[in-house]
């Protein structure tokens, strides 16, 4: 394959992780060893900002800067859930499509690397396969994202380690605080938890769980239809053997006719989703009349991908080693590919990276396999364990100020524009 030269172009894309950026900076770094690679450039908020040719020169940001971004929460460049969609709106996606490669042929970007989950793999499919349309030399690599462990063909995705942990962590605090208010009539704690169709980061917190007697005491998955009067059953069972009964419950939980107990079907996201934000306090709803038991909620929210003070140090080396992997790939002049986590062995835990083709991962969903949840369906078993607690392992020393993380700040020095603005 012939050597290639021109400029990189990164951007990143979806809900941020504790580790995003650890992945943005593992292309930075391992790009600037390439020297058929003559300019680095950051796409502000993913292909929204690219179409408006809001372009940053990564060139121009200090050594240690990028360095902090290993350790820096949300998307340093900007991120969006803009989707590139030929099958709702043909017309609108092939002028966004002409766009993006007026920016594209514009600024000589030869080297394209979109960070993100299914539809950001979808977008850099869309971007591969123009650029094989138009006959425009261009290499595009997606580098996996997603604290909800969804994409297909990998082992796991960078940011479920960090999630998991946090979660886990924040399970038996809370859990340690629930246990320790004695009350003659006890007492209930509903944690929720992001993913919607996927229960991977409810799972996840059954790593707190050391004594049968810890919490979480049951955690509610998507992929296990909920069935009101089983819980009811099983709540009081709970706070009868041990007092208090911690429940985790994944915001997308159904029922059997698969309704998501916890939306709300007036407000849609921007992908037409119902938004979800009411799992927790659907069900306080349910128990609390049921058993004339005292109930309180906890919402994890933002704070589970945005806790990169508590990020698993195995999570940090494996998105940055998936950055620098894909731009080894595009360097040998692959395209179309997504690079994937290989798991070699689970004790000791080793790993490494391969590529699977993009078209094999967009707009795909992996769950959790039934074989990894107990038969009752009330937690994950050991298989799900032994899958799970390598990916949380280690700490980040991250550097402090007065206390407090200090944290990557871009110049986000702007690359002068040359085309006419976006329409």
């Amino acid at each position: 394959m012939a050597e290639l030269t021109g400029n990189l172009l990164v951007a990143q894309s979806g809900g941020p992780t504790a580790v995003i950026n650890s992945s943005v900076a593992g292309v930075i770094c391992e790009a600037g060893k390439h020297e058929c690679i003559e300019e680095i450039y950051g796409g502000l908020n993913g292909v929204y900002g690219i179409l408006r040719e809001e372009l940053v020169d990564i060139g121009e940001e200090n050594t240690s800067d990028i360095q902090r971004l290993k350790h820096t929460p949300a998307a340093a460049l900007g991120t969006c859930r803009y989707k590139i969609d030929f099958k709702t709106d043909p017309k609108q996606a092939e002028a966004d499509m002409k766009r993006l490669f007026e920016v594209i042929e514009a600024h000589n970007i030869r080297y394209f690397f979109y960070a993100g989950g299914n539809d950001s793999q979808d977008t850099t499919n869309k971007v591969h396969l123009e650029a094989q349309n138009r006959g425009y030399e261009l290499r595009a690599i997606g580098v996996p994202k997603t604290i909800d462990n969804d994409l297909p063909h990998t082992d796991h995705t960078p940011g479920y380690g960090s999630v998991i942990k946090y979660n886990a962590t924040t399970v038996m605090e809370v859990g340690a605080d629930v246990r320790s208010m004695a009350t003659d009539d006890g007492s209930c704690c509903i944690i929720e938890v992001m993913g919607r169709a996927a229960g991977w980061i409810a799972a996840g917190t059954v790593l707190a769980k050391r004594e049968p007697e810890d919490p979480p005491h049951i955690i509610l998955l998507p992929e296990i239809a909920f069935e009101e009067a089983k819980f009811i059953v099983k709540v009081q069972q709970t706070v009868e053997q041990h007092g208090c009964c911690v429940v985790v419950v994944g915001e997308g939980i159904k029922d059997a006719a698969g309704n998501e107990i916890g939306a709300d079907k007036t407000k849609l996201d921007s992908f037409g989703h119902p938004v979800l934000a009411g799992a927790a306090d659907r069900l306080a709803d349910i128990i609390e009349p049921a058993l004339n038991l005292k109930t309180r909620t906890v919402k994890l929210g933002y704070a589970q991908r945005a806790a990169a003070h508590y990020a698993s140090e195995t999570d940090v080396e494996e998105a940055f080693a998936c950055g620098e992997a894909a731009v080894r790939a595009a360097i040998e002049g692959e395209s179309g590919f997504m690079v994937k986590l290989v798991r070699q062995s689970d004790d000791p835990y080793m790993w490494g990276t391969a590529l699977q083709p993009l078209g094999d991962i967009a707009n795909q969903e992996r769950v959790i396999p039934r074989d990894w949840i107990d038969a009752d369906g009330w937690l994950p078993n050991e298989k799900f364990i032994t899958y799970a607690r390598p990916l949380i392992q280690g700490e980040l020393h991250l550097p402090t100020e007065q206390g407090l993380p200090v944290f990557a700040r871009l110049k986000r020095a702007r690359v002068e524009k040359v085309l006419p603005p976006l329409e």
